[in-house]
């Protein structure tokens, strides 16, 4: 019996200071599939990229692209909090610029996530949304984190549902608010995307804390006590893995090119050992 290999990407939050076309190059030297594109800034702070048509660098990611093989599967990342604005731009503007950027990089998908404490205007602005990215071929997939108001797979499950989107499962979030893999099982035919990192079981002690190992330092997949492998073969093998795992500290140590060819052996480890136990468990169950 042949295994279908699983599609592996990586995430552009595991190299966040890295421009897309070089990150393009990066993930083909490293031997992924596909990158994920920040294509509007998550912080101040953060190094925006203009991947808007017309521009310089959706020129040159595309050639990379072209070059490489290497393709964009998802966008990022848009979080509604109710306002109508963030950072002095309309949500809605936001999110179709966003898609019109998806769409030149021939993505699928743009995460999403709620900071909105009014589930029902949330709901709706979420089904605007997947209405609007009908004309781009982007769906909204919706992210339940660990320290916003949708936190947990049940609930970001309902409102995909109910807004005719899809939803993301990150494996940090899904172990600090307690997934299980009922819930996983559950909302598979809803997830087009899984992301990969590890971590220390317990989680950390504050908000700010919860935000801060989010961001900038997560664990290498197999290194830590997230049971990657179970969460992994909780989903079929056609749907594609992304590593997405920042740490500032050691992806400065490494240089980048050599962070990413570890994230990927790592990543490629856990891969293999989940494709195994689903094997094995199919083998006893004969």
């Amino acid at each position: 019996m042949t295994t279908q290999k699983r599609r592996l990407g990586i995430a552009q939050l595991s190299l966040v200071g890295t421009a897309p076309p070089d990150l393009v190059g990066i993930a083909a030297q490293a031997g992924f599939d596909f990158i994920g594109a920040r294509v509007r800034p998550v912080t101040t702070t953060e190094r925006p990229y203009n991947l808007q048509p017309g521009s310089p660098m959706l020129k040159e990611t595309l050639e990379r692209m072209a070059d490489t093989g290497i393709t964009v599967e998802d966008i990022e990342f848009l979080l509604l909090d109710g306002t109508g604005l963030q950072n002095g731009q309309d949500q809605r503007e936001a999110w179709l610029h966003m898609m019109e950027a998806g769409q030149a990089l021939g993505a699928s998908s743009l995460t999403v996530a709620c900071a909105d404490p009014d589930l029902g205007r949330f709901e709706e602005h979420l089904a605007q949304m997947t209405q609007d990215g009908k004309a781009y071929g982007i769906m909204p997939t919706l992210e339940p984190i660990a320290y916003q108001t949708v936190r947990s797979v049940p609930e970001a499950l309902k409102l995909a549902q109910r807004a005719g989107c899809r939803i993301v499962v990150d494996a940090l979030h899904v172990n600090r608010f307690g997934g299980t893999a009922a819930e996983l099982e559950a909302a598979a035919d809803l997830v087009p995307l899984i992301q990969l990192c590890d971590g220390p079981a317990a989680a950390p002690a504050s908000r700010e804390a919860l935000i801060t190992e989010s961001r900038s330092e997560r664990g290498v997949p197999g290194e830590g006590e997230f049971g990657l492998a179970a969460l992994v073969a909780a989903f079929p093998a056609d749907i594609p893995v992304s590593v997405e795992t920042p740490s500032n500290s050691r992806a400065a140590a490494r240089g980048e090119l050599a962070w990413a060819k570890h994230l990927k052996a790592a990543a490629d480890s856990v891969l293999v050992t989940s494709a195994n136990n689903a094997a094995a468990l199919t083998g006893s169950n004969r």
